[in-house]
């Protein structure tokens, strides 16, 4: 079966695709990404030292934020209403990193994995920012999509190292 992209039209050209005749389906989507850092920062964050505030929860607002500001940040993304967002923060302090997932979800036309990838990023660079003045050789990486459920292609999950 051969895959066509569906953003492009026949002339080459971007276009937003037409979801009008698609079904309402519930829609979930999980993503992550890591955030590396100084061992000093991330006591840091963790004891609630850092001068501009509680970095976890900003972060999360921000990411809640960036959720819902993703098709002014896309083109070509539908914007939708999200039903809710949900983030987990694991520390590990062995590596120095912090690594974030959202769960996007929704009843809609269509996915929400942008929503859940921008989530992710949003409250990355937000923790980037609040910590810059500690460390500004923080690296971001790892910003994927875990999993994802409903709709027509049905059920994504990401296969594990």
């Amino acid at each position: 079966m051969e895959e066509k992209l569906t953003h492009i039209d026949e002339s080459g050209r971007a276009k937003m695709v037409d979801v009008g005749k698609k079904d309402d389906t519930k829609r979930k989507a999980t993503a992550q990404a890591i955030i590396g850092m100084k061992p000093e920062t991330l006591a840091l964050i963790k004891q609630g030292q850092i001068k501009k505030g509680d970095v976890l929860s900003v972060a999360q607002i921000a990411g809640v934020m960036g959720s819902k500001r993703t098709p002014d940040l896309i083109p070509m993304c539908h914007p939708l209403l999200i039903n809710g967002v949900e983030f987990e923060f694991d520390i590990d302090d062995e590596r120095s990193e912090i690594t974030i997932r959202a769960t996007v979800k929704v009843s809609g036309k269509t996915g929400v994995e942008m929503e859940a990838l921008t989530a992710v990023s949003v409250a990355a660079l937000t923790v980037y920012d609040m910590c810059k003045a500690l460390d500004r050789a923080m690296t971001i990486s790892d910003i994927y999509l875990l999993k994802k459920s409903g709709g027509k292609s049905g059920v994504y999950e990401r296969e594990t190292d």
